[in-house]
């Protein structure tokens, strides 16, 4: 077994500064929980410090990839202010269709976007609080879901401009700003609420940390807990429905919750009853 890599505070803090620094992240500013995280565990694992962050570079690469090659925050700032000042709604929903096709998550749902959530709600009832739970672009999903202007929504990304604009949004459509900037894995929300999406995540979670799922879900305090997972592969090329609900069934094993099933044409959705 190797002997893990000494790590002292100050060295954390230099490779935090390092990761930081790369060009492809240096926008993103992100959490120091993450990066810590994937630091002290690799470095746990590896007695070469070379290949320790090798391993990290990696693991970084695989988590925030989808985050690279976002919009222009600042254009889709001054274009959503534009947008909400025309007070013309169409505009506004041309505007949060554009941020949806900006990220390939939701750029897929939007062919079926005007049922979506309603098939969601069918089954959990029209919810008072969400936790939107490594959000992406989903929030400018929300004048298709038809929620009451009372209801909660809490969004959680890894992404500080993608949470800022998301903000942003929410106070224009007069919704408290309840977008956080925050690592869910090292982190899960405690905050209690009627349903948690959590979209086309949990494979990448098991990647990151195999095992990091189960004891995720049973953190949440939540009535329902709606997880995601992709039928098919990014280029298309492999159909993955089998190994996901192989994933969804160990992950829910020997736990008494309810399940049920829907199947949208690129990902499954297991609606799980957790209380």
């Amino acid at each position: 077994m190797n002997n893990p890599t000494p790590l002292s505070e100050e060295n954390i803090q230099v490779w935090i500064a390092k990761l930081r620094s790369m060009r492809k992240y240096h926008t993103l500013d992100l959490p120091e929980a993450l990066l810590r995280d994937l630091i002290v565990e690799e470095f746990a694992r590896q007695s070469n410090p070379d290949k320790a962050l090798q391993s990290v570079r990696e693991k970084l690469h695989n988590i925030v990839a989808p985050y690279l090659g976002d919009p222009d925050y600042f254009a889709a700032q001054t274009a959503m202010q534009a947008a909400f000042a025309s007070g013309d709604p169409q505009f506004v929903r041309d505007f949060c269709l554009s941020m949806l096709a900006s990220h390939a998550s939701t750029r897929e749902r939007i062919a079926w976007l005007d049922n979506f959530y309603t098939r969601l709600w069918e089954i959990t009832g029209l919810p008072q609080s969400v936790l939107d739970l490594a959000c992406g672009m989903q929030p400018f999903a929300l004048p298709w879901m038809k929620l009451p202007p009372s209801t909660r929504y809490h969004a959680y990304d890894l992404h500080r401009p993608r949470v800022e604009l998301i903000n942003l949004f929410f106070e224009l459509s007069g919704r408290p700003r309840l977008a956080f900037h925050q690592d869910i894995l090292v982190e899960p929300p405690t905050i209690p609420a009627d349903v948690a999406f959590f979209f086309k995540e949990a494979h990448r979670f098991e990647q990151r940390r195999r095992g990091a799922c189960r004891p995720f879900f049973e953190a949440l305090q939540v009535r329902w807990l709606l997880v995601s997972l992709p039928i098919s592969s990014l280029k298309g090329t492999r159909n993955l429905e089998q190994r996901q609900r192989r994933l969804m069934d160990n992950l829910l094993s020997g736990q008494p919750w309810a399940v049920e099933e829907i199947r949208f044409e690129t990902e499954l959705i297991f609606c799980i009853r957790k209380s």
